[in-house]
């Protein structure tokens, strides 16, 4: 980790804007971005940040000092792309874009150089298949918003190196994330297998009539859901004993939902055209007001719960 000083991301969407931030935190980092397009990187972080400003997590000044330690560029051969010790990438998630743009990168970056790619579903394997380099290359899954949520997932894809895993992480870490090993490229990774598992059966419960989607919700919100923040599910399981943990699988697991395909109940949804906050409908209705709401109160909350203010 300590030859890693020059930090690109490449892609400057919403995404990559809030990991250019993130990576500021540590002030050894020099933070560049790189996009096809012209794009306000600057601008774009101001107003991710401006609750963090308000609610006095960092000061305005604060800011502009890490905003001074971000370039940008719309040029792939410019020497902020060649000096990159460690590159994320945050370009669309479309898995030819993204071999495309690994492959334009390995030819003008270092040999040493570390890449990532921040997906939430893609396979690093599989997008790191045709790179010359593969041992470098990890996944590095950041949760969305990413400059919010503390986890980052570390990859490791059917090459990676466990001294480049390690790495990313320790580099992660020092830039204030909660950085956590994925020791084998599977679908979903972690989190994302677990939070669907759970979807899973929360649709399925409204789709057999078991409960109204407002109900699951609020019986989530007010039981488990309310302790998991300081109780893992692991944790849980040993607080209340292994041997109950298996009484009640044993007799609640042949009933949940099982399913290999997505609920019939989302496949009619979407026939119907209810897309959620995108139509004003989808298991709520929704106005451009409520949906606004919810985005903000959810920023709010993680604000609270991981600075205190």
């Amino acid at each position: 980790m300590n030859n890693i000083k020059n930090i690109l991301i490449c892609g400057g969407g919403l995404m990559g804007k809030n990991i250019a931030f993130v990576m500021t935190q540590n002030p050894a980092y020099q933070v560049s971005v790189y996009d096809l397009f012209p794009t306000d990187v600057f601008g774009g972080i101001r107003t991710s940040t401006k609750q963090l400003v308000e609610r006095g997590v960092i000061t305005e000044a604060e800011l502009e000092e890490r905003l001074s330690r971000i370039e940008f560029t719309n040029d792939i051969d410019s020497e902020l792309v060649s000096r990159a010790d460690l590159v994320i990438e945050a370009v669309f998630e479309d898995m030819q874009i993204k071999r495309e743009t690994f492959a334009k990168l390995e030819a003008r970056c270092r040999p040493d150089c570390i890449f990532c790619t921040n997906s939430s579903v893609m396979s690093p394997s599989e997008i790191s298949r045709d790179l010359k380099y593969r041992e470098r290359f990890v996944g590095t899954h950041f949760w969305n918003p990413g400059h919010l949520i503390p986890l980052v997932e570390v990859v490791k894809s059917d090459a990676s190196s466990d001294e480049v895993a390690q790495t990313v992480i320790d580099v992660l870490c020092s830039a204030g994330k909660k950085a956590v090993l994925c020791k084998k490229d599977v679908p979903g990774f972690i989190a994302n297998r677990l939070q669907h598992a759970l979807w899973r059966e929360a649709i399925s419960i409204v789709e057999h009539g078991i409960a109204d989607a407002e109900t699951v919700d609020i019986a989530i919100k007010n039981s488990f859901g309310l302790r998991l923040p300081q109780l893992g599910v692991m944790e849980n399981s040993d607080l209340v004993s292994t041997q109950l943990t298996w009484n009640i699988h044993d007799y609640v697991l042949p009933a949940l939902e099982d399913s290999h395909k997505p609920s019939p109940l989302l496949a009619q949804m979407l026939e119907e055209g209810k897309m959620g906050f995108k139509s004003g409908e989808g298991f709520y209705k929704w106005t451009p007001e409520s949906s606004a709401k919810v985005s903000a109160d959810l920023n709010d909350y993680l604000i609270r719960m991981v600075y205190g203010k």
